[in-house]
């Protein structure tokens, strides 16, 4: 069953910036594989990780380097690529709503 949506965002951007790829392949099986009940489980795993309202989390990919935002469906276990990009292209969104 199909968990993150979607992959394929994640191989785009790693087709176009290649020092993420491994990171963001070890973002999505780590993922992949947990069981996120709440916001607290994400913390357990990636401690920096910042937790956003409407059930949104931001993860550091590559020390920072780029940053991923999710929305998570607690319940059915499902993860929501919203954004990946550099920082400088984080800052100029709104994670909370994007």
């Amino acid at each position: 069953m199909e968990r993150i949506f979607s992959k394929s965002t994640l191989r785009e951007f790693w087709e176009i910036h290649a020092d993420s790829e491994q990171y963001l392949k070890t973002w999505y099986n780590t993922a992949m594989d947990a069981v996120w009940k709440t916001p607290n489980d994400v913390k357990q795993t990636y401690s920096s990780a910042s937790i956003l309202r409407d059930s949104r989390v931001v993860f550091n990919i590559k020390g920072n380097a780029y940053r991923l935002v999710a929305k998570i469906n607690y319940e059915k276990q499902w993860i929501f690529v919203r954004f990946i990009g550099t920082h400088d292209e984080y800052d100029k969104i709104d994670a909370n709503t994007i």
